[in-house]
């Protein structure tokens, strides 16, 4: 497993990365700030760029650490590649599904995408366009009640 270096805030974080991967994670970075839902905040969690559902907003926090607020997507150097996790996809199969179909109408290459992770190798090819159009389909609100939903049925 890849060792991220640790830094205390994002811009931080992305100052501690290859000088080639800056520009991407800046632009990446921007992108989502201007595209997500009022209610998500920015912050550092679990050694990556992360955008959360604040306590004030969902006060149970996350199951893993209930300290912690609940993550929702994050951004991290990593050593082969950028990576863009989206939990929203992992709970919601329709909205999977609509992303792969539109990345693959790109024709920007092959979708290099594990569970929520989304790895971008070829920092040109970049879909930016497409992650603001991702980042714009969940509101805190609808995001809680997947991950509510989510744990329920893995409960039963």
């Amino acid at each position: 497993m890849e060792r991220t270096p640790s830094a205390d805030s994002p811009e931080a974080y992305i100052l501690r990365q290859p000088a080639e991967r800056q520009i991407a994670l800046n632009r990446l970075r921007d992108t989502i700030r201007a595209h997500l839902p009022a209610g998500f905040e920015e912050s550092m969690q679990y050694g990556m760029i992360t955008y959360v559902v604040p306590k004030s907003i969902f006060p149970a926090g996350y199951h893993v650490n209930p300290s912690d607020p609940l993550p929702f997507l994050s951004l991290a150097n990593k050593k082969n590649y950028i990576a863009l996790y989206h939990l929203g996809m992992y709970a919601e199969q329709n909205l999977l599904e609509w992303f792969t179909a539109s990345y693959a109408a790109l024709n920007i290459g092959k979708l290099d995408m594990g569970k929520s992770c989304i790895r971008f190798k070829n920092l040109s090819s970049i879909p930016y366009d497409l992650i603001a159009a991702l980042c714009e389909k969940l509101a805190p609100e609808e995001y809680i009640a997947l991950y509510q939903k989510g744990r329920a049925d893995r409960a039963r």
